[in-house]
């Protein structure tokens, strides 16, 4: 496991850099447009930017990554990033920077962070024992728990003191850190299988297309990728309501504390299974957890509040980490490791597609149909506020919004619980033999 905690360790200090920034440039996305003008749709254009490039790199990038060297494509996506950060600090020193340069440095870093999360998830199946994948997942899981716990609040502070010159400045410190401990490591060979009596044009496409055709080809894996990827579309709906919710003008205080509380819900949930590991049922537990987020969800939008709200965001982001980390398990002890970088960016960019769509309509559908529905002067104003949280207005129509959304999830649940191929997926389908790998001696790649 010596290698996978240097690489843990570096990642989880760039991490926290990038949502210093993410929770800064945020903020001052908000400050520009939904102060002014009221509306969700400027700000959710922005989180969008951070996951289409991502959609339509993602099948590509993953065949790529399964002929190179992972660790490579990780320093690659680290060092793009790296140069887009510098850029960025140089239009906020100079008073240049629009919101327009953001979009634009969101899209190219997500075009390369398109490598960054299926090389790691890949790269755990060459590194870490199978018997430990659980634990690797709940500790990458971790990472994303102290990130969210840590940066809001400390961003908060910072914005505050030294601007946001210096949360970017910081965030270039820790990118360092990390393509340091990358540079540190090797990661061992993994055997690689070719054809000689195809073009490198054919040979990528065919590569391209095995990814789908292994999962279609397996009914239970599929139902699995069908029953996540639409729970994402819900978790894309609440990325984009909860900011504006959440935003006070000039006072970033309620916005840092109820995302550190939900923080304090992705570390705990990720604990759990760092030191759990795995168990029997991960699919029982999958739906389990996104049963629970349904119903913190529902229960947040009829009673809007500031305690409701934190208490919903930390249950919420409690279950996400052991969704993630069991779904992951499956996918490495189902799937040989030669295909494992290609199937892992395919199944990043289904999930993220139903995302994306949810970014889509999110601003539109809060900002046309939802607060007028909620509007005082609406007939339907009568009958829904006694039972919907929130005061008339927009917050009415996010709050609206959260209880459509919990029983869409609760719906979701009901069906998958009717598919005995996804509830039979980890006894019919067996583990693939994964190649024997030197798990106690490093191969310089």
């Amino acid at each position: 496991m010596r290698t996978f905690l240097i690489v843990w360790i570096g990642q989880l200090i760039s991490l926290l850099g990038s949502k210093l920034t993410e929770f800064a440039l945020g903020f001052w996305i908000l400050e520009q447009t939904y102060r002014d003008t009221g509306t969700i749709t400027q700000f959710a254009l922005t989180i969008l930017l951070i996951y289409l490039p991502k959609v339509i790199v993602s099948p590509f990038a993953g065949v790529l990554i399964d002929r190179w060297n992972r660790r490579h494509a990780m320093i690659m996506s680290d060092v793009v990033t790296t140069l887009i950060t510098v850029i960025i600090i140089f239009l906020v020193s100079t008073n240049q920077l629009e919101v327009w340069h953001i979009y634009l440095g969101v899209t190219v870093t997500s075009t390369f962070n398109a490598f960054q999360a299926p090389a790691s998830t890949a790269a755990i199946a060459q590194v870490v024992p199978p018997q430990h994948f659980g634990r690797a997942n709940g500790m990458v899981q971790v990472s994303s728990g102290v990130a969210k716990i840590v940066s809001p609040f400390i961003a908060g502070l910072l914005m505050k003191f030294i601007g946001i010159e210096g949360v970017l400045t910081i965030d270039l410190v820790t990118f360092f850190v990390a393509l340091f401990t990358l540079s540190i490591v090797r990661f061992p060979n993994i055997k690689r299988r070719r054809s000689r009596h195809k073009s490198a044009t054919g040979i990528f496409l065919q590569d391209t297309i095995s990814g789908w055709n292994y999962i279609a080809t397996r009914p239970g894996l599929l139902r699995l990728l069908s029953f996540v990827a639409i729970s994402y579309f819900t978790t894309g709906m609440l990325e984009v309501v909860l900011w504006p919710l959440l935003y006070k003008p000039d006072s970033t205080q309620q916005l840092g504390t109820i995302l550190s509380i939900g923080g304090c819900g992705v570390l705990v949930g990720s604990l759990l299974m760092s030191i759990w590991g795995s168990t029997k049922y991960r699919v029982i537990t999958i739906m389990g957890c996104v049963g629970l987020q349904g119903i913190v969800t529902l229960i947040a939008g009829l009673k809007i509040s500031v305690v409701a709200l934190a208490v919903g965001v930390f249950l919420y982001l409690f279950s996400h980490p052991i969704i993630v980390s069991s779904n992951q398990a499956i996918w490495q002890s189902k799937v040989p490791t030669h295909l494992q970088g290609r199937i892992f960016a395919l199944i990043q960019s289904l999930e993220r597609s139903l995302a994306v769509i949810a970014y889509l309509l999110a601003g539109p559908l809060v900002d046309t149909v939802l607060n007028p529905l909620m509007a005082e002067d609406s007939p339907l104003h009568y009958y829904l506020a006694p039972f919907i949280g929130g005061q008339i207005g927009q917050d009415g129509g996010i709050s609206l919004l959260l209880v459509l959304l919990g029983i869409f999830n609760l719906i979701l649940v009901a069906i998958a619980f009717q598919e005995p191929r996804l509830l039979n997926l980890e006894t019919e389908l067996p583990d693939r033999n994964l190649q024997k790998m030197p798990w106690k001696k490093t191969v310089k790649t």
